[in-house]
């Protein structure tokens, strides 16, 4: 049937304001059924509904009556794609005269327009950490929410993704009491989520499969396994195959999921070569406009691929290239499409067929994980075209062993779970370092506003989870104990604000009193971190990790091989120079270590020493950059990257200070074109230009003689935290960290048994990626 039915209400009726917001003019039957709790009511509202029913509408439909009202609305998606996504759609609202929003981590944040936002769209991610900092002038655009929407909220049931996004739901409710509107696809127990969310039984919906547009068939079918896991792919494959041949032959179109973006290319070319042999009727080589138009994909291998009717999908591709896929398999144009489980989410493409030929999936931070149950339930109801199809068909493969589990998922489904437990210390550790969590008896108020208290049931279990992680909190630094009374530490309150696991923190703080710690020291700190604890290391990964370490005692060969991927990630990312067989992973393990280094110098800079922090600095730098440590300090400048450093540092301008005394000619002979040279040449005057006044400080002293003098020290140049460091005859007379501006230093001469005494001044910076400066005088002694 039609997703918008004739019978359903029009949207005229109902959001005279908005008959523009939606791409159609009547709703269909289920949304007709929930949309007087939506418009009618402000009570937080709950509804699970089959894939493809039309759940977007009624998020949709939520926001609308926000914006009426001259509220704000904060739609939280389950991926970063989806965001991207959500904007392009809801241009439509800003036809209207609605601004939206889109608040990532990819994307620089513009507080002045989030504020202004009508719309804001984000990640349980970045809400979280958005929502930790909502007392700064940067964040406190959260506080004014009115209402959250949660697309998927059975995400509750993901691994640490869902604990995520259940304190963050909590923590809204406390800044701001906005009303929620919580949505799913597969949620077998709704009612509890309606409890945890307050929302009356008025405002609580279960439609069953009768509400799907397309009737579905979903079964499990299996594969002989055997012992080469690349061989079992193909064997998985011609299984998928055989399922989706009926159908091709029928002009069905088949949607097949598989582990990774690499696999959606493979398949694809398998595929293409299978079915010809197979003489099934797909393909539009002979559609010379088709042609034409492939001609505007920048990925060559799948321009070959879609004249052969099979396309693939996964997050990699330009956007460009997924917006046509996308288009062409709707249109029919592409008979088979190989995608990541980014098409599951969100992405409104059903087929006649859907096929998940691969149950378990490799990430770079997890290693081999088992699909989520919900994941394989959202996969699976994209099967069945509402317009074109009387019955969507599914299917799982996967081995024998895991036949009898996949059918009960089928049979049954499941009820989401929290993950609140596994996490449980770090969000008690957050909550604390806000002030939200000043007490036991305050973290127990806390607990019973989470999903994991509904879940767990028995008062008595929930209260010795909860004290059991206050004393480990307490036992590792992070948090105070006087009694009832919790009070966040330093190092408690920089793990909330960085984002850290309490495990990495702790290692961090440790590293900041240990001595001088080298690059691979620190790198090792990063590789090592609770957060790369799940990364796994292919066995055709294993040379080029040797290539770039090499073997030894130095070589991290005392790591477990998902830690020495990292190091080697890291390692070959200083250079700029990643082996082919490491790429695969790179970008993700790259990004986070990126990160993770951010929080290490902030964690020196804290505990440590400016001359340690600013090693750090440069670290993540380097890691970014990919360039020599010569020249990094250059990338300080706003308007230089890698390309540009290279260049300077090739006309011997590779450092920020001869960058600052160069002309803008010289910017210009080093490669930079005209317009860029005099931004770079303005820019760089920002950085500080350190003056150390030695006129006071004698030539001569007389033996036995002491003296006292105070030198003058300024950044002439803009101004910096940094830390200022004495020493005489290399041993250290006295240090401080100041912000420069100008400073004095006092140094002390004492004309005892030598010669002469060499005075050092070092000047660091333990925030910037800028070289240390130093300078020294000698005084005589006779």
């Amino acid at each position: 049937m039609s997703e918008q039915a004739d019978a359903g209400t029009a949207v005229e009726a109902v959001l005279p304001e908005f008959t523009d917001a939606f791409p159609f003019e009547r709703f269909n039957a289920m949304q007709s059924a929930a949309l007087p709790a939506v418009l009618e009511s402000d009570a937080n509202l709950v509804l699970a509904s089959p894939t493809a029913s039309g759940k977007t509408a009624i998020a949709e439909a939520a926001i609308a009556k926000t914006l009426s009202a001259g509220g704000t609305a904060c739609f939280l998606a389950p991926m970063r794609a989806l965001t991207n996504e959500k904007e392009r759609e809801w241009a439509r609202f800003e036809a209207l005269g609605y601004t939206v929003e889109v608040v990532t981590g990819e994307r620089d944040l513009d507080p002045a327009r989030a504020r202004r936002a009508d719309v804001l769209v984000m990640t349980p991610e970045k809400a979280d950490s958005a929502t930790r900092k909502h007392d700064s002038r940067r964040y406190d655009f959260v506080t004014e929410v009115d209402t959250v929407v949660i697309d998927e909220v059975h995400l509750l049931d993901s691994d640490r993704r869902g604990s995520v996004l259940e304190v963050t739901i909590a923590r809204f409710r406390r800044l701001c009491d906005p009303r929620i509107v919580a949505l799913s696809a597969t949620m077998q127990n709704v009612a509890e989520v309606a409890d945890w969310l307050d929302a009356p039984e008025s405002a609580t919906f279960a439609f069953d499969d009768s509400y799907r547009p397309v009737p579905l068939e979903a079964g499990v079918e299996t594969y002989t396994h055997g012992d080469n896991a690349f061989a079992d792919k193909y064997r998985r494959l011609y299984r998928a195959l055989d399922l989706v041949e009926p159908h091709l032959r029928e002009d069905g179109q088949a949607l097949v999921f598989v582990a990774s973006r690499q696999d959606t290319v493979r398949a694809a070319e398998k595929t293409r070569d299978e079915l010809a042999e197979r003489d099934v009727p797909v393909g539009a080589r002979g559609d010379y406009d088709f042609h034409t138009d492939a001609e505007a994909l920048s990925d060559d291998t799948l321009r070959q691929s879609v004249l052969d009717g099979v396309g693939f999908h996964h997050a990699g591709l330009a956007t460009e290239d997924k917006n046509l896929v996308e288009e062409w398999f709707r249109d029919g144009t592409l008979d088979v499409l190989f995608s990541t489980s980014t098409l599951a989410w969100g992405v409104n493409l059903p087929a006649r067929c859907v096929v998940i030929r691969d149950t378990k999936l490799h990430d770079p931070l997890d290693g081999e994980v088992e699909m989520s149950p919900l994941d394989v339930l959202q996969m699976l109801g994209r099967a069945g075209r509402p317009e074109y199809d009387d019955v969507g068909y599914a299917w799982v493969v996967c081995d024998r062993s895991d036949e009898r589990r996949y059918r009960r998922l089928l049979a049954e489904g499941r009820p989401i779970e929290s993950r609140l437990a596994d996490d449980l210390e770090t969000h008690l550790n957050a909550e604390i370092a806000l002030g939200t969590i000043t007490s036991i008896s305050g973290a127990m108020d806390w607990i019973g506003s989470t999903f994991f208290a509904v879940r767990a049931g028995d008062d008595r279990d929930v209260r010795a989870t909860v004290v059991a992680a206050i004393e480990g909190l307490v036992e590792h630094g992070f948090v105070e104990r006087d009694g009832d009374r919790l009070e966040s530490t330093a190092r408690g309150r920089l793990a909330s604000k960085l984002y850290l696991r309490l495990q990495t923190a702790h290692r961090f703080a440790r590293i900041a009193t240990e001595d001088d710690p080298n690059d691979r020291d620190l790198l090792r700190a990063i590789a090592t971190a609770e957060e790369f604890d799940s990364v796994s290391a292919r066995s055709a990964e294993s040379d080029a990790i040797e290539a770039v370490l090499g073997t030894g005692a130095n070589a991290g060969e005392d790591l477990d091989a998902g830690a020495r991927k990292v190091l080697a990630i890291c390692e070959a990312s200083l250079s700029g120079t990643i082996p082919a067989a490491l790429k695969s992973d790179a970008w993700v393990i790259k990004q986070n270590a990126l990160r993770l280094c951010n929080a290490l110098a902030a964690f020196l800079d804290r505990f440590g020493t400016p001359e340690r922090a600013n090693r750090a600095r440069r670290l993540e730098a380097r890691l970014e950059h990919g360039i020599s440590a010569d020249a990094i300090g250059l990338t300080a400048v706003d308007g230089i990257g890698a390309s540009r450093a290279r260049k300077l540092a090739a006309s011997e301008i590779a450092s920020p200070w001869a960058l600052q005394s160069a002309s803008i000619e010289s910017l210009e002979a080093a490669g930079l074109s005209a317009g860029v040279a005099e931004r770079v040449h303005e820019q760089s005057q920002e950085l500080p230009a350190i003056d150390i006044d030695w006129e006071g400080l004698p030539d001569r002293i007389a033996p036995g003689d002491q003296e006292i003098r105070e030198l003058p020290i300024e950044s002439v140049g803009g101004g910096a935290h940094a830390g200022i460091r004495v020493t005489a005859n290399g041993r250290e007379m006295t240090s401080d960290e100041t912000y420069l501006g100008e400073t004095t230093v006092p140094i002390a001469l004492f004309g005892a048994d030598t010669d002469a005494i060499e005075i050092e001044i070092s000047v660091t910076f333990p925030r910037e990626p800028l070289p240390t400066v130093r300078e020294s005088r000698t005084v005589v002694v006779e």
